[in-house]
């Protein structure tokens, strides 16, 4: 299971009851953040989460409003006796920016990793899950993710037995490992089926509509995608500054087919978009207009 968590909604600046852009999303015991505005700790907080078992941290964009929380955040989890190292994925340049924000955090008690992403298109791999890095098209570089939880097909216990595979072989052959034996060489092909479907999450703020995002979300159990703005006297505005309109994000919502999409990072002009969602939920019925502190666990499709 997958548990996600959207931490703050807000683009360019906080408002009283909404927090600047985060998502938190756990799996196995492992958390991986995407962006850190300014509140996210205090959102983490409010949502009953904890900053020590952050291990992957990705960020689109070098915009403030997507990683002004950050020296805080980092203060916050060397406070909380964080001390495995801390990965950090973003654009080109993102060791110089946050070693450029860590003057006001010079000492932490774990050593942080960077990823630098310099193609259009790149999945980083780690056990049992992948996050995939999709460029996007804003104003500056900007990337947006997928977290996606890997499923391995399932053990045929029948065809073990038939083949005459020592019991104490299983256990390597459902990890994956060969198991070599007086009775023989097993290999994991032998017994496994084919990879079934994991868990996806789609996420994608402060950009146009482009392929790469339908593309991404094509199929995932949920899409995070940015609704700036709902009024349609807004388009000319997000079309010059390169940001999405609510009806936009709909309309890959209904081309990517997820099972479900929640937008965020709102305009701090758009104090109610609730407002719109009647026609967003138009093109794309299963839509949300998320508010700060939504959760939800992701389970593989037969749990």
């Amino acid at each position: 299971m997958l548990d996600v968590c959207l931490l703050g909604t807000g683009g360019m600046m906080p408002l009283p009851k909404r927090w600047l852009t985060s998502l938190i999303t756990r799996y196995n015991g492992k958390s991986i953040m995407i962006d850190c505005g300014e509140g996210t700790q205090i959102a983490l907080r409010e949502a009953g989460w904890s900053p020590k078992p952050i291990d992957v941290m990705c960020i689109t964009h070098f915009h403030a409003d997507h990683i002004s929380g950050l020296p805080g955040m980092l203060l916050t989890m060397g406070n909380a006796e964080k001390t495995s190292p801390l990965l950090m994925i973003g654009p080109k340049g993102l060791e110089r920016v946050v070693n450029a924000l860590r003057v006001v955090a010079p000492e932490l008690p774990f050593e942080i990793e960077f990823h630098e992403l310099s193609e259009a298109e790149e999945r980083i791999s780690f056990e049992g899950f992948h996050i995939d890095a999709f460029k996007v098209n804003h104003n500056v570089i900007c990337y947006g993710y997928n977290i996606e939880v890997e499923r391995q097909g399932k053990f045929d216990a029948a065809k073990a037995k038939e083949l005459g595979i020592p019991l104490h072989c299983w256990n390597k052959l459902q990890h994956g490992e060969i198991c070599e034996v007086a009775e023989g060489r097993f290999t994991p092909d032998m017994v496994m089926g084919a990879a079934r479907k994991g868990i996806k999450v789609t996420y994608s703020t402060d950009t146009r509509p482009v392929s790469s995002i339908a593309k991404y979300g094509a199929g995932a159990d949920l899409m995070i995608l940015e609704g700036m703005y709902g009024e349609a006297e807004k388009y000319a505005n997000a079309k010059a500054h390169k940001h999405m309109m609510m009806e936009e994000a709909a309309r890959l919502a209904a081309e990517a087919q997820p099972k479900e999409m929640w937008l965020t990072h709102y305009s701090p002009a758009m104090p109610r978009p609730d407002e719109y969602m009647k026609d967003v939920k138009r093109i794309f019925e299963n839509s949300v207009a998320a508010r700060d502190g939504r959760n939800v666990t992701l389970l593989f499709e037969d749990e």
